[in-house]
């Protein structure tokens, strides 16, 4: 194959800023022309993913994090619509930030025509109305966060549906009166009969995914949590939380301690959550269960939570 000149670097800023993806049009303005991307594609360097988009990255998503994947995706939908697509449901969510999202969603944009025939290659087009069309900061054209969430909660199941709302209350993106017109939008949606029940679950003190859906697994359980980010004073006078708390008596607690689903945040944090259990249990004031995202839903967290409560009340505690 014939030698090609090196991107550009306006194209490869471009790229930087779109999660590694760009369009025909940067590319034609780059100076790239249809045969040197037929080239870069034919010999890898490049991947086109949709009709009027490339990645010149290729395997980079491999190496990010669910979040960083869900948002190259619901970018990859606006790229491949052009300037008059607005990102809606979970991808809007994700360009919002929100946690709570699924791992896996499909990018979700609306048209002006409305004509989901439009959909290709995994991203889909959808009949949402959009009245009003909000921006993020990297200037994402996005459905507002209520109107994304009413989109989004219907074809949820309960935890992911919980966790968005959770989600969206904590980054205080939306308070309790928006809460109550996402409600009344989702009551007039198909599947809206399923979510009758979740919106008394929703919390805005739970701070990540995973801490909401072991929330949820012990509400199941029949022993959810009498508090949740219990504040707590180590022996050194240092403040510290357990993100859900059981009351013992009136100076114990039962925390249970759940890292979030980004394994190298994790690892950097484990020493300093390690020290802040130790210190918790040496104060006499709480017991500290650790639990990662593999153990949530596995039954784990219910029953040692279940065989503590059980095991004090033996003991007179």
């Amino acid at each position: 194959m014939r030698t090609l000149a090196p991107t550009p670097q306006a194209l490869l800023d471009a790229a930087r800023l779109q999660f590694g993806l760009v369009t025909t049009a940067q590319c034609e303005a780059a100076g790239i022309t249809r045969n040197a991307r037929a080239v870069r594609v034919a010999r890898g360097d490049w991947v086109r993913p949709t009709r009027g988009v490339y990645d010149l990255a290729p395997g980079a998503a491999v190496d990010m994090d669910p979040g960083w994947r869900r948002r190259r995706g619901a970018v990859l939908g606006l790229l491949a619509y052009g300037p008059e697509a607005v990102a809606v449901g979970t991808s809007a969510l994700a360009l919002h930030g929100l946690w709570g999202l699924p791992l896996r969603s499909l990018p979700q944009v609306a048209l002006p025509s409305g004509d989901s025939r439009l959909s290709r290659d995994g991203i889909r087009v959808r009949r949402f109305t959009v009245p009003r069309v909000t921006r993020t900061g990297e200037g994402y054209a996005v459905a507002p966060v209520g109107l994304a969430l009413a989109q989004a909660i219907p074809e949820l199941d309960r935890d992911h549906a919980v966790a968005l709302l959770d989600s969206a209350l904590n980054l205080e993106r939306i308070d309790g009166a928006d809460i109550a017109k996402v409600r009344d939008v989702v009551r007039h949606r198909r599947g809206a009969s399923r979510a009758a029940g979740w919106w008394d679950l929703v919390d805005a003190r739970s701070e990540s995914t995973y801490e909401t859906f072991a929330r949820l697994e012990c509400h199941d359980a029949g022993i959810a949590p009498d508090e949740l980010q219990v504040p707590m004073v180590l022996p050194d006078g240092r403040r510290a939380r357990g993100d859900l708390g059981w009351q013992i008596d009136p100076r114990t607690w039962l925390l249970a301690e759940i890292e979030g689903e980004d394994a190298h945040a994790a690892r950097r944090a484990r020493r300093k959550d390690q020290r802040r259990q130790n210190g918790l249990t040496i104060s006499g004031e709480a017991t500290v269960l650790r639990y990662d995202p593999a153990d949530v839903w596995t039954g784990v967290i219910p029953a040692e939570v279940k065989e503590f409560l059980r095991s004090r009340r033996r003991r007179g505690a």
